[in-house]
């Protein structure tokens, strides 16, 4: 089962990477030549330097124009080729991260939000930097590396063949001990710890982005240094498999050096006795042992990429373990169009959420003409919330039937039903970027004029045109430079702008003062002007901008 889930990870690794496989075979290519430049230039350079000594020596003459030349071309082919190498290898990482998280939303969006509420914020934020950014050792750190290893380690074996076999098998061994057997061996070895890696690195996340996003109710109960003892505990739990792995890394750094040592020795006293015989001279002595040498540098950096390799699956699992999740609602093979007529029905609709036992709604049933409000009341609980959501299709009901107009919502795409719809909620989420960009969430073609309208109705135009940047403003995180009011305004201002038939009001006014609850009161009354409404609340002067009323309690319409 286990060798199983490593191959869908590998294969899918794969698959994600075949869009951009001419970048990544021009990466193999350029550091294949990288490898093999350096190799000559070292072994070219022992040879001359060798011979040169030797001449100077006996006197005899030699062409050192083509042996000069040669090194200076190498030297150039190197440094020229590293840069491209790292150049194309590094725009390939860039283009497979960026079409990757691309995927990645894409596959995400339909879980929002019925699937993702079971996961947390840091959760998720780590899934989609830290566990992506891991998937780079992919292809940087192993695939590139590994194939151009592959191809350099059997042309260097050939060109030893044409010297001497011995010298050639000897070089083959030491290339598949420190290529191969290493590699193998810290991957098995570091397996357990990058995956512990990963995990203690998510729950890290999670507690250091839960902790800045309640430091104020921290700070308030006296709660700092329970929380830095915590984050303290979770940096532990990150850091042992991390040593490990510095451990594992530094062993295999150590076997690397000594098993390139003992081959290049041992190449040595292999040819020694061949120069004794006449079969090589001084200078081909010194090139085969600078080549030997110079050799392992195609292979070092595999055992460390190797022990990445664990980290990298992991990080590929969870991000499957999410995206392979089933959308709670799926839209239909062949829907429909998007009704004309505006009226809301809901017959015998029964629903329970997946992991409670008890139903959120019980036979609901009910009939809003187009144009008509309707406003719906129940404690916490009671199931005012499950209706909006299975009518915004983020849920599908279990039984019974939701039409909007002649259409079986069954029959509409989630898309579809959505562009039908404007929300207007008590947690109005404003990005951290200017109050036009927010704004034009809801419309991102409309013009400054429609902005300025969409404000005035929703009474929060005058508040944007004190601030010094206006409609320029940044927000700031969780929308800290606004209050309440004007955050709930803003969502007023949105849903104007996106003029859809139905408006849900979900506590749009919970938790302001009086003088602001009227403000926001009014610019809904302007909102709902003409569209058909459910209004979710308590509050006695929302109420007043209702045709009619549903109570409701565990589920079930009372009244």
């Amino acid at each position: 089962m286990k060798r199983k889930r490593n191959n869908r990870e590998l294969r899918w690794l794969i698959n994600i990477s075949r869009p951009y496989l001419g970048w990544m075979m021009a990466g193999v290519f350029l550091a294949t030549t990288v490898i093999l430049a350096n190799v000559a230039l070292l072994s070219v350079s022992g040879w001359f330097i060798t011979a040169m000594a030797i001449s100077g020596l006996t006197g005899a003459a030699i062409n050192y124009f083509t042996p000069a030349a040669a090194i200076r071309g190498l030297a150039i082919l190197r440094t020229a080729g590293r840069y491209l190498e790292r150049l194309i290898t590094h725009e390939a990482t860039f283009r497979l991260l960026a079409g990757l998280r691309q995927w990645f939303f894409e596959k995400l969006e339909p879980l929002a939000p019925a699937r993702l509420q079971y996961y947390q914020g840091g959760d998720l934020l780590s899934r989609i930097r830290a566990d992506i950014d891991s998937l780079e050792n992919a292809y940087l750190r192993l695939f590139t590396p590994s194939l151009a290893a592959l191809l350099a380690s059997i042309l260097m074996v050939i060109f030893l063949l044409f010297w001497n076999p011995a010298i050639a098998l000897t070089n083959l061994v030491g290339l598949l001990i420190v290529g191969i057997a290493l590699p193998w061996a810290a991957l098995h070895l570091g397996a357990n710890s990058g995956q512990r890696i990963v995990e203690a690195r998510s729950v890290l996340r999670q507690r250091v982005s839960e902790t800045v996003r309640g430091l104020a109710e921290i700070t308030l109960y006296g709660d700092s240094q329970q929380r830095i003892d915590s984050i303290q505990q979770e940096n532990k739990e990150l850091v042992a498999p991390q040593r490990q792995q510095n451990r594992i890394n530094a062993s295999s750094t150590s076997l690397n050096g000594l098993f390139s040592q003992l081959t290049w020795l041992a190449m040595i006293v292999i040819a020694i006795p061949l120069v004794q015989s006449g079969q090589l001279d001084g200078p081909e002595l010194v090139m085969l042992a600078f080549f030997g040498m110079a050799s392992f540098e195609a292979v070092t950096t595999l055992p460390a990429a190797f022990l990445a390799l664990g980290e990298t699956r992991s990080a590929a699992r969870r991000i499957l373990d999410l995206v392979d999740a089933e959308p709670a609602v799926s839209d239909p093979i062949e829907p429909c169009a998007a009704p004309e007529q505006f009226d809301i029905q809901f017959d015998a609709v029964c629903f329970r959420y997946p992991q409670n036992t008890q139903p959120a709604l019980q036979e609901v049933s009910f009939r809003l003409k187009q144009g008509e409000k309707l406003a719906i009341q129940g404690a916490s609980g009671s199931g005012k919330t499950s209706l909006t959501q299975l009518l915004l299709k983020f849920w599908a009901a279990d039984s019974g039937q939701i039409s909007i107009g002649e259409a079986n919502l069954e029959n509409l795409t989630g898309d579809t039903v959505r562009k039908l719809c404007s929300v207007v909620s008590q947690q109005v989420h404003l990005f951290n970027t200017t109050l036009a960009a927010n704004l034009y969430l809801a419309k991102p073609n409309a013009t400054h004029d429609e902005l300025v309208e969409a404000c005035r109705a929703a009474a929060i135009l005058d508040d944007i045109l004190t601030l010094p940047e206006g409609f320029d403003t940044e927000v700031g995180e969780a929308a800290t430079r606004l209050s309440g009011g004007q955050i709930r305004r803003i969502g007023i201002a949105r849903a104007l702008l996106k003029d859809a038939p139905i408006v849900i009001l979900d506590e749009p006014t919970e938790g302001l003062d009086a003088a602001t609850e009227q403000q926001v009161t009014q610019a809904l009354a302007r909102l709902l002007q003409g569209r058909t409404a459910i209004i979710i609340t308590h509050r006695p002067q929302l109420l007043t901008l209702a045709d009619h009323r549903l109570m409701m309690d565990n589920g079930r319409i009372m009244s």
